[in-house]
């Protein structure tokens, strides 16, 4: 799955955060902190983040045709 530009059930832009999130918990930051502090405050927003899987890599192995 990619990132969607803005959240499906409110509308609210949050593409551009995607990144620093990542970046962020890979350094060993709290997940929670950091949304709250990226202003995701709604849980629908907070839902795209957290269950993402990034699954770019692993498709990114298999020949096209």
């Amino acid at each position: 799955m990619i990132i969607p530009v803005r959240c499906f059930s409110c509308g609210k832009p949050i593409g551009h955060l995607y990144e620093e999130f990542k970046k962020r918990v890979e350094t060993g930051e709290n997940k929670k902190k950091v949304l709250d502090e990226l202003g995701l405050e709604r849980y629908c927003c907070r839902a795209i983040f957290l269950g993402h899987v990034d699954l770019l890599p692993l498709t990114s192995k298999f020949k096209k045709f």
